[in-house]
C-alpha cells in the first residue's frame, strides 16, 4: 500500500502542495496547440451567493450572507452576484437582498450585480444601490412558462422595460439564458433558439449573456454545436458560460467552450446551487474545480484558491453539509494527513 510523505512544509509527496496552488500555474505551453487558442485570461463570476443559495430552505442570516461574501472577494473574486430582488413569496431566502445590499454598499475590490426579474424588481435593487443588474430568460417556451409565468416573447417585452430604465441610469445589464442544451419539460433545445434569445437580449443592450445549462444534461457534443449558432449573432467576448454539474460533465464542457473563445464563466463556490424550479437539476459547477483546471491549464484568473475554499467552508458549516467540491475535498484531505 502506497503511502502519503509529509515533508516539512506540509506538502504531500506525489502531489502539489495545496498551499502552492493559489498563485502556482502549471507550464501549458506544449499542451496548448492540442487544446486550441484557449484564452490566457478567464473572468470568473461567482454566483454562489444568490444562485448558490437561492434554492435552500434554511433560512441564512444576513450577516452571514454578508460574510461570505467578503471572504469571496478576499479570494480575488472580482464579480459576485449578490442576491435578487424578486418577491420574497417565491424565493424566501432573498428577502433580505436590500439588508445585503445595504451592508455590502461599500465593500470595495468587486462588482456586485443582482438579479431583476422585472421593471419592479429593478426599481427595488436601485433604490438598494445596486451598479449593476441581472435579466434572466429561457430558450425554452414551457421552462419559461414555469418558471417565470410567461412567454419567451412575453418575457423579452418585459427585460425591454428593465434595459430602457437601466440604460437612462448607466447601469449595466447582464442578460442570462436557461436551458440552452436542455429543457426538464421539453428534452432538447434547438440552437437557433438560443440564438435567437441572445440575439435579442445582446440588441436591448446586455453587456454579457451568460448562457446556462439549468439541468446540466449538456456535452461537448450539445454545447458545441450551440456555441456555433451562437456565435454567429453574438461576439464571444460578450459571452459567458453557466453549467450544472448534474452529469459530471461541466468542466468539459467549460473547456470546450474556452477552446471557442469564451473568456467568461459562472460557478459557485462548493457547487452550491441548484434551479427550483428545474427538476433535477443539481448544484453549479463549483468555482475550486473550475480553478484548479484552469490553473493547471495556464490559465490566470488572479483568485487565490486556498482563500476560496475557506469561503466554501464557512458556507458549508453553516449549511451543515460537506462541499460539493472534488478539489476543496481532496486538497482538505491531502492537508489534513500531514497533521
Amino acid at each position: 500500500m502506497r503511502r502519503n510523505v509529509c515533508y516539512r512544509n506540509g506538502a504531500v509527496a506525489g502531489a502539489l502542495d495545496p498551499s502552492s496552488l493559489s498563485t502556482h500555474h502549471i507550464s501549458s505551453s506544449s499542451n496548448k496547440p492540442a487544446l486550441g487558442n484557449i484564452p490566457e485570461f478567464v473572468k470568473i463570476v461567482e454566483v454562489g451567493p444568490r444562485d448558490g443559495l437561492q434554492n435552500e430552505k434554511q433560512i441564512i442570516p444576513t450577516d452571514v450572507k454578508v460574510r461570505f461574501i467578503e471572504m469571496l472577494v478576499s479570494s480575488g473574486l472580482t464579480v459576485v452576484e449578490a442576491t435578487s430582488f424578486v418577491s420574497p413569496k417565491w424565493i424566501p431566502q432573498l428577502a433580505d437582498a436590500k439588508d445585503v445590499m445595504e451592508a455590502i454598499r461599500n465593500m470595495g475590490g468587486a462588482r456586485f450585480p443582482v438579479l431583476t426579474p422585472n421593471l419592479k424588481g429593478f426599481e427595488a435593487a436601485v433604490a438598494a444601490g445596486a451598479k449593476e443588474v441581472a435579466i434572466f430568460a429561457s430558450a425554452s417556451e414551457s421552462f419559461s412558462k414555469s418558471n417565470i409565468n410567461c412567454s419567451i416573447e412575453d418575457s423579452l417585452r418585459r427585460y425591454r422595460d428593465v434595459a430602457v430604465a437601466a440604460k437612462k441610469l448607466s447601469i449595466p445589464v447582464r442578460g442570462y439564458i436557461s436551458c440552452v442544451v436542455g429543457c426538464p419539460i421539453e428534452g432538447a433545445v434547438a440552437p437557433s433558439q438560443v440564438a435567437y434569445v441572445a440575439k435579442e437580449l445582446l440588441d436591448m443592450g446586455c453587456f454579457d449573456i451568460s448562457l446556462g445549462d439549468t439541468i446540466g444534461v449538456g456535452t461537448p457534443g450539445t454545447v458545441v454545436p450551440m456555441l456555433e449558432e451562437v456565435i454567429d449573432v453574438v461576439p464571444t467576448e460578450k459571452l459567458a458560460v453557466h453549467f450544472h454539474d448534474t452529469y459530471g460533465q461541466a468542466l468539459s464542457n467549460i473547456l470546450v467552450s474556452l477552446q471557442m473563445g469564451v473568456s467568461t464563466v459562472d460557478s459557485s463556490v462548493s457547487g452550491l446551487g441548484g434551479c427550483p424550479y428545474a427538476k433535477g437539476a443539481s448544484g453549479n459547477v463549483a468555482t475550486e474545480d473550475v480553478v484548479y483546471m484552469l490553473n493547471g491549464l495556464g490559465v490566470k484568473t488572479n483568485i487565490d484558491l486556498q482563500k476560496l475554499m475557506l469561503a466554501g467552508d464557512f458556507i458549508c458549516k453553516h449549511l451543515g453539509r460537506s462541499s460539493g467540491s472534488k478539489t476543496a475535498v481532496a486538497l482538505t484531505k491531502a492537508h489534513s494527513s500531514c497533521l
